[in-house]
């Protein structure tokens, strides 16, 4: 925890939360009035001290006041702002990192009207498309899995009940143990629930479950661990049916979609959890220093189910190393994506081109490592993999994958892949994508940032044929 955060409507939230009154509270802190209003206008930062009293009285976690969510907030704030292509002068992070600070629930409600400004947009777009083409209708599809995207996003990609929830059905199924589990799960299908487990699914059915004859049948032309995935999924989806329905129940999702969307993805956690115990998958991380691969043969699952658990160990008190996680298409379309560091994806376009996950596409089945430079001075260890998902069958292409992950530089030496690596040496300077990128020199930018004037010198031909002022 830093030792002095700005942290004045977490703290405001608590006092009223507990029905106290300014006085009341100061002095349960053992603080003046003045230094507590002070700090609840984001005036004074509270220190480590403040930051303890306060826990201790509302017996809460120091964790919750650390400053991601503040940093995840101003990110989003410059990246919409930028997309909101005003045409007067742009505006100045300080101003963007104060609203966040000292407004957040207005900076929320901003993000809100964009978001659904951006949704309006490309509704419009589609419908216009739709037109040109003499088509019926345009699909917009995609909302109910932007509002899931939202809900995960928010809570930083970990769901505290399912995960320890899940931890417990792996102890007492004896997962723990370094057995493959596929054997034990489906044992436990049918000694509890009375589900047979046959291999039978065929074409790019990967899981199909028959209510009538209770038997749940598994493609067996899928990679072993993506079968036995299948069937965690399944036996979380029934054995924890009631906490993933209370946490569903919590997130009032708007759209009936949204929520059966929501209940897959919380059964895939669920199932990953499953498989990757919290702390057994937390010490083993730390000691196999996130080697993917060594992590993949441990726990007898993929390397992208292995990538997407290291993103998720955000528990209290047993955090573990912040690391970035992001699964990109051939096309460059980005499929999974979250972070745990200052790294922001963008939300409304493509990725830097200049980006390891890029040039992976070109390395198949290798892992290819970059000390990477964001605009902001931030350093990364970024670690990309082409991954092939196959069908089994010749007569239906396979999927392919780039798997991106990594960590702020401080965090790299926790990592195996910067054996070797001059850390503090030449980075690759990439940004979050074009369309809001700072830089004024990259000979790879695909077009201007929409926040920034530029210029085309009639008497001169560079690289980039325009620029910025």
């Amino acid at each position: 925890m830093a030792a002095k955060l700005f942290v004045g409507p977490q703290v405001r939230a608590l006092r009223q939360e507990h029905g106290l009154k300014l006085q009341a509270c100061a002095a349960r802190l053992g603080i003046s009035v003045s230094y507590l209003s002070q700090i609840e206008a984001n005036q004074r930062p509270a220190t480590s001290r403040v930051l303890l009293s306060i826990a201790e009285a509302f017996g809460v976690s120091p964790e919750v006041f650390e400053a991601r969510e503040d940093e995840r907030l101003i990110a989003d704030l410059k990246e919409a702002v930028a997309e909101s292509a005003h045409p007067g002068a742009p505006v100045a992070l300080s101003e963007i990192r104060r609203v966040a600070l000292q407004a957040p629930a207005f900076a929320r409600r901003f993000l809100d009207l964009h978001r659904a400004n951006q949704r309006l947009t490309e509704r419009l777009n589609l419908t216009e498309a739709a037109v040109a083409l003499d088509e019926a209708t345009a699909a917009s599809s995609l909302l109910p899995y932007e509002e899931v995207r939202e809900f995960f996003h928010d809570r930083d990609n970990y769901i505290d009940a399912i995960d320890r929830a899940a931890e417990a059905l792996a102890e007492s199924l004896g997962l723990a143990d370094g057995v493959a589990p596929e054997e034990r799960i489906a044992a436990h299908l049918w000694e509890r629930f009375g589900i047979a487990v046959e291999r039978g699914a065929a074409g790019e059915v990967m899981r199909r479950y028959d209510p009538a004859a209770r038997t749940l049948y598994v493609n067996p032309r899928q990679p072993p661990e993506t079968q036995t995935f299948q069937l965690a999924y399944h036996l979380a989806a029934v054995e924890l049916s009631d906490v993933i329905e209370a946490e569903l129940g919590r997130a009032r999702f708007r759209t009936a979609e949204a929520v059966d969307v929501c209940r897959v993805g919380l059964s895939n956690y669920a199932g990953g959890a499953l498989l990757m115990p919290y702390r057994r998958f937390h010490a083993a991380a730390r000691a196999r220093r996130h080697d993917v691969e060594a992590l993949a043969l441990g726990f007898h699952t993929s390397l992208e189910q292995v990538c997407h658990r290291l993103s998720t160990l955000q528990r209290a008190g047993l955090r573990g190393v912040p690391l970035f996680f992001v699964r990109m298409d051939y096309a460059g379309n980005i499929t999974k994506r979250h972070s745990a560091t200052r790294l922001r994806f963008a939300r409304f376009g493509g990725a830097c081109p200049l980006w390891n996950v890029h040039e992976a596409v070109g390395a198949p089945e290798r892992f290819l490592v970059q000390v990477a430079e964001m605009p902001d001075g931030t350093r990364y260890l970024s670690v990309a993999r082409s991954v092939v998902k196959p069908s089994g069958s010749y007569l239906q292409p396979a999927r392919h994958f780039v798997l991106g992950f990594g960590c702020e530089i401080e965090h790299a030496h926790e990592l195996a892949y910067s054996q070797g690596l001059d850390l503090s040496g030449p980075a690759a300077r990439i940004g979050v994508s074009c369309r809001i990128c700072e830089r004024n020199d990259c000979v790879q930018r695909a077009f201007p940032p929409v926040d920034r004037p530029l210029r085309v010198p009639p008497n001169e031909r560079r690289t980039v044929p325009f620029r910025l002022d």
